[in-house]
């Protein structure tokens, strides 16, 4: 009997599903973040955590599985050949976890997807054809995601302690709990997406004046893709991600749509469709 995997994984955390041959999910697991642009070893140990989870009590063998996997990093050549020689399935297919999102998300249908969370990537889909933008990274991208919000908030710290900026509560939270500027520093020299990203709370939720304008500036950087997007034609927009409802208030000049399905569902859609079972 034949067996697909689905896999979605981000810089939080990855998310696996086993299905049948009918696309009956028969086990689902988690695991740790699986972004393969940072930490391809890492990735690989965490989906294999989560495959053997969602795969306790099915009988099935990772080595028999046929698998779509959408993750962090999956546009990047090197990363993706290397993760695959960490991995048993039968099968698979390594794509961005944009692809599987706007899959899962959109279905068929035209329209915008906005994932927006540790990191964050946008998809466009338009008579079957999608195109994916961004998930570059949070170092030449990610805009708008926890992480470059999380960065931007300890680099407008720093220019507040030197004076160039106003200092602010909230920024002078920041400072004292991470010991001032060389603190902050030696924290940025090591620190994961998912580490700055932790900060995004206090900047999408808070009324400091430090937050909304840190807020504001990503706001306007996600409607000018989202803008550029929509071409001459409307479309709907998904949002999805940690980050999403926050966005989804603050965009609403475009007609809004709850995802179809999630990315897991996007990824074991595309695993089926890999061998001629969807």
């Amino acid at each position: 009997m034949a067996f697909f995997l689905g896999i979605d994984g981000g810089g939080t955390g990855c998310r696996a599903a086993m299905a049948d041959a009918d696309g009956r999910i028969i086990g689902q697991g988690r695991g740790g973040p699986a972004n393969i642009n940072t930490d391809v070893e890492g990735a690989a140990v965490n989906i294999l955590a989560a495959t053997a989870e969602a795969l306790e009590g099915t009988g099935a063998d990772p080595r028999d599985l046929i698998a779509t996997l959408g993750l962090a990093g999956g546009t990047m050549a090197a990363a993706t050949e290397r993760l695959a020689g960490l991995l048993p399935f039968a099968r698979m297919q390594i794509v961005n976890d944009a692809v599987t999102a706007a899959r899962g998300a959109l279905g068929a249908g035209d329209g915008i997807l906005a994932a927006i969370g540790t990191g964050s990537v946008f998809a466009v889909q338009r008579g079957g054809d999608l195109r994916q933008v961004g998930g570059r990274g949070f170092l030449m991208g990610d805009e708008g995601s926890g992480a470059v919000l999380g960065r931007s908030l300890l680099s407008l710290a720093i220019r507040a302690e030197d004076g160039f900026a106003p200092m602010t509560p909230l920024l002078q939270q920041v400072l004292e709990e991470f010991g001032g500027i060389e603190g902050i520093i030696r924290f940025g020299n090591s620190a994961a997406p998912a580490d700055f990203a932790r900060l995004a709370p206090r900047i999408v939720t808070g009324d400091d004046p430090a937050a909304r304008q840190v807020f504001d500036a990503a706001v306007a950087e996600v409607r000018h893709i989202l803008t550029v997007l929509q071409g001459d034609a409307p479309l709907p927009v998904v949002f999805l991600g940690g980050l999403g409802p926050a966005y989804a208030a603050r965009l609403t000049q475009w007609p809004q749509r709850p995802a179809l399905g999630s990315g897991v569902d996007g990824a074991l859609l595309m695993a089926r469709q890999m061998a001629g079972a969807a």
